[in-house]
């Protein structure tokens, strides 16, 4: 993956189709990889995904599934004919249930899958008023190691636990921080944030972009500016 545009993912985040393409349409063929998540899935679906395939980008489905294991085996599988690459889970929802996932991501065409830890909304205050102790960190660590003992692929986590993950998890491990904002923009409502060249050094695979693109006044030059930085590092 050394090619930049294989470790940008921009975030979809629209509420229609519509807007959806006609944003990817002013990237002007900057970008590969898309990001749809659980609002634009419900309105789009798999026609979307379809679209996006039939014009040669990558799709990351951020659907979080977290259900009982037979339920989400039931969804992995379904998704396999979607034309999606990549698909998340929740890493809460317990071995049980990632390793009946990852078992039903063995057929053909399903998707890699990537294990949600700790959303990079929530901070440690946060965890403590629904019950975890633990500092973000530490819940990452826990939940990551399992995920990954599991059979998932990789992991969806912030830039302040990639560089001690990398250290501990196999190296082939898939690390996709979201939260990512390059120097100066706004941090809206994420708490663990990074610039791009900070993430890929710290060991991320993968970036997850939004905000700094999607409400860019020019989308393309933000992305070639994300995508030089990534180069660079």
């Amino acid at each position: 993956m050394n090619d930049p545009a294989s470790k940008l993912i921009v975030a979809l985040d629209y509420p229609s189709p519509a807007e959806a393409l006609v944003f990817v349409d002013s990237l002007e063929g900057a970008c590969r990889w898309f990001k749809i998540g659980l609002e634009l899935y419900c309105a789009g679906g798999y026609g979307l995904i379809g679209t996006l395939r039939e014009r040669g980008f990558e799709v990351f489905l951020d659907l979080k599934l977290h259900d009982i294991p037979n339920t989400v085996a039931g969804a992995v599988r379904s998704l396999a004919t979607s034309g999606a690459s990549l698909l998340t889970i929740h890493a809460a929802g317990g071995e049980a249930m990632m390793r009946a996932a990852a078992e039903a991501a063995t057929q053909p065409g399903a998707p890699r899958l990537l294990a949600v830890t700790v959303l990079t909304s929530m901070d440690a205050a946060a965890l403590e008023a629904i019950g975890v102790a633990s500092s973000p960190a530490e819940q990452v660590a826990r939940l990551a190691h399992l995920a990954v003992n599991s059979g998932i692929d990789g992991l969806v986590c912030s830039s302040a636990e990639v560089e001690a993950l990398r250290a501990t998890l196999p190296p082939a491990t898939l690390l996709v921080t979201p939260g990512i904002r390059p120097a100066g923009a706004a941090i809206g409502d994420q708490r663990r944030i990074a610039t791009p060249s900070s993430a890929i050094a710290a060991g991320s695979s993968m970036l997850v972009v939004g905000r700094p693109i999607t409400q860019a006044l020019d989308p393309a030059a933000a992305a070639r500016l994300i995508l030089d930085e990534i180069a660079s590092t």
